[in-house]
C-alpha cells in the first residue's frame, strides 16, 4: 500500500515515562505503516529539558508558531522528589504552561464516549467540553516563604513613576505569600476562543469564576467576557440558537452535576485544570479525554489530558506487564493529523485520522480494552489486554478500514 504523503511537518513534542514508551509504539504500530510521517522533533523529556536549561521547550513553542500544528506527549512537571530523582539543577516549570503562555491559547478538553462505559453521573448523556484559560494565575505565579514579623505589600509602580501600595498581611508568625497576574488581552483571546468554539460546535457557553470574593481579579474576567460577548457575539449566538451565561464557580459545579452535558464550560486556568480531571474521571477515565490548545491566530497543539503514568512506567522498567490506556494519545495524533490535512488540503490524511479514531472506538466497543476500562465497562464479552496488544488490536481494525 502506498503511504500517505504529507506536505508540511507536524511539530512533534516527545515526553516522559510510560507515555513516552506508548508514543514510540503508536508511531511504529499505527502511523508509520500508513503515513510517510513528516515531523519536526523536539524531545521535551525531563533529561533533555535539564540539559538545555529548558530551551528545548521554548524552541518547540516557536516551531508550533511556525508550522501551525503540534502534537505533544505527556511530560513531567517536576516537584521536589523529581529534582532528586533526575538530579535537576532547578524545579523546571510545566512545559504545558510554557507552551500555553507562548501561544496565548485556550485548551479545549472533551470526553471520548464509548458504548459500555457509563458516566458516573448517569444524566451525562452528551459530552461536556472544558475550555481552560491557558495563561497566568498560579501557573505564572511568584511565591515567597515569609518570616514572622514581616509586612507584605502589593506594590505597583505606574508608568509615570508613582507607586501604589496595598497591604496584604502583617505576619506575626511565619507564613507564605503568592502573587498572581493576568492580562486583559489574554482574557479577551480566551473569551473569543470560547465563543468561536461555541459557534463552530453549536453549543452553549458557560463561564464561571468567583467574582463575589475576588472583586477585582475574577470580576475582571467576568466583565471582559460580558463586553466581548455583547459587542462581538450576541447577534451571532442568537442567530445560531445558542446562549452564553455567567455564573459563580460553585453554582456552576452544582449545575454541571445536574445537567445532561452538551455545552462548553469555560474556566480560569487552575479551575480548568481541576474540573477537566473531574469531568474526565466522571465520564470514565482520564485517558478518554481529548485536549487541544487553540491560539487566537489559529495555531493548534494536540495533547493527552493526563500525566505520564509514572506507576506503570516503574513496572515497565522492571519488565512487568502493563495495561496502559493509549486512547488520549492516539486521539492527540489523530487530531493533529486531521488539522494538518485540513490546512494542507490533504483529504487522505484527514480520512486516515477519521478511520484511526473509528478503529480505536470499534476496538473498545468490541470488548478489547486496557485495564482501566475493563474495570468499569458493562460489556459482557470484554477482554483485558496489555499496552502493546491494545495498539495491535487497533491496528487490525485500522487495516480493514484502510482497505
Amino acid at each position: 500500500m502506498q503511504k500517505i504523503q504529507m506536505k508540511t511537518p507536524l511539530v512533534e513534542m516527545d515526553g516522559d515515562e510510560m507515555t513516552r514508551v506508548i508514543w514510540q509504539q503508536i508511531k511504529d504500530i499505527i502511523l508509520l505503516p500508513y503515513i510517510d510521517l513528516k515531523t519536526e522533533y523536539y524531545d521535551l523529556g525531563l533529561k533533555e529539558r535539564e540539559r538545555t536549561k529548558d530551551q528545548v521547550t521554548h524552541d518547540s513553542a516557536a516551531a508550533a508558531k511556525k508550522y501551525g500544528v503540534a502534537v505533544k506527549c505527556a511530560t513531567i512537571t517536576p516537584n521536589a522528589a523529581r529534582v532528586d530523582e533526575y538530579n535537576l539543577t532547578q524545579m523546571w516549570k510545566s512545559p504545558n504552561g510554557t507552551i500555553r503562555a507562548a501561544l496565548d491559547g485556550t485548551v479545549f478538553r472533551a470526553p471520548i464516549l464509548v458504548k459500555g462505559v457509563t458516566p458516573y453521573i448517569p444524566t451525562w448523556t452528551k459530552p461536556i467540553t472544558i475550555a481552560r484559560h491557558a495563561y497566568g494565575d498560579v501557573y505564572k505565579n511568584t511565591e515567597m516563604v515569609v518570616e514572622g514579623g514581616s509586612k507584605a505589600e502589593l506594590v505597583v509602580t505606574k508608568p509615570d513613576g508613582t507607586v501604589e501600595k496595598s497591604l496584604i498581611h502583617e505576619f506575626k508568625g511565619d507564613g507564605i505569600i503568592q502573587g498572581l497576574h493576568n492580562l486583559d488581552d489574554s482574557i479577551k483571546s480566551f473569551a473569543r476562543a470560547c465563543f468561536n468554539f461555541g459557534l463552530d460546535t453549536k453549543q452553549d457557553v458557560w463561564f464561571s469564576s468567583k467574582d463575589t470574593i475576588s472583586k477585582k481579579y475574577d470580576h475582571r474576567f467576568k466583565d471582559i467576557f460580558s463586553e466581548v460577548f455583547e459587542n462581538e457575539y450576541k447577534e451571532k449566538f442568537e442567530k445560531a440558537g445558542i446562549e452564553y451565561f455567567y455564573t459563580l464557580i460553585d453554582d456552576a459545579v452544582a449545575r454541571v452535576i445536574r445537567s445532561n452535558g452538551g455545552y462548553i464550560w469555560a474556566c480560569k486556568n487552575y479551575d480548568g485544570d481541576v474540573m477537566s480531571d473531574m469531568v474526565a474521571t466522571a465520564y470514565g477515565s482520564l485517558a478518554m479525554m481529548t485536549s487541544v490548545l487553540v491560539s487566537p491566530d489559529g495555531i493548534y497543539e494536540y495533547e493527552a489530558a493526563h500525566g505520564t503514568v509514572q506507576r506503570h512506567y516503574y513496572k515497565y522498567l522492571k519488565g512487568e506487564e502493563t495495561s496502559t490506556n493509549s486512547v488520549a494519545t492516539l486521539f492527540a495524533w489523530s487530531g493533529a493529523l486531521r488539522k494538518r490535512g485540513e490546512l494542507d488540503g490533504l483529504d487522505d490524511l484527514k480520512d486516515f485520522a477519521d478511520k484511526l479514531e473509528k478503529a480505536v472506538i470499534d476496538t473498545i466497543e468490541s470488548g478489547i480494552m486496557t485495564g482501566d476500562l475493563y474495570l468499569i465497562s458493562t460489556l459482557e464479552n470484554k477482554k483485558k489486554v496489555n499496552t502493546t496488544e491494545f495498539l495491535e488490536a487497533v491496528n487490525e481494525n485500522l487495516k480493514q478500514l484502510m482497505q
